[in-house]
């Protein structure tokens, strides 16, 4: 039988489960971490938060947590010595007041002191430039969010190689994303 077509079968602190929840079509591993979402009193909030829980990869969820609505793809550092770091990017719309850049970090450098970095530089509409706090990984992955402070026009996203040891930041690669080259896309 396949996970979505399994019906939970569980009684509530009051009781059975309310009228009108007859199927929260919830995957079996999740069932113990949703039970409270079942036991909502109204099917619109019971599908919405099945929905939401049953997410099925980690770059959706922290797209939809950071608000991004369009894939920008991945940035990947140079080559070099051993590995590489890669980051899969996540942009809001450009007419935003605060532009998001979000994504999964992923780094790909056998060296245990290096680990994948990435920064954005945002150009501001009213002119000026600013950095949002780099964000770094050692682990195999792990998600990132920046922020501008208001407006802008294009960001560049840059993405490295840290290593630990030196403190310092190698083959560097820095993507610019500008207003007019997403402007025509698909929504």
């Amino acid at each position: 039988m396949k996970n979505g077509t399994m019906a939970p079968s569980f009684t509530t602190a009051r009781g059975a489960a309310p009228r009108g929840i007859a199927f929260c079509g919830i995957a079996t591993g999740a069932l113990l971490a949703l039970a409270a979402t079942c036991a909502l009193t109204t099917p619109a909030a019971a599908t919405t938060a099945a929905t939401k829980a049953t997410a099925p990869a980690a770059t959706t969820t922290t797209a939809t947590a950071a608000g991004a609505r369009l894939h920008w793809g991945p940035v990947r550092s140079r080559g070099g010595h051993d590995g590489y770091a890669t980051a899969d990017v996540w942009i809001t719309d450009f007419s935003a007041e605060t532009f998001v850049v979000s994504g999964t970090l992923y780094d790909r450098d056998r060296h245990r002191d290096h680990c994948a970095y990435i920064r954005a530089r945002f150009h501001y509409a009213g002119g000026g430039t600013g950095w949002a706090r780099p964000r770094t990984t050692c682990a195999a992955r792990g998600g990132f969010r920046l922020s501008s402070d208001g407006e802008i026009t294009r960001v560049d996203v840059k993405v490295c190689v840290l290593d630990r040891a030196r403190r310092a930041t190698l083959s560097c690669y820095a993507d610019p994303i500008k207003t007019e080259t997403v402007a025509n896309w698909p929504r």
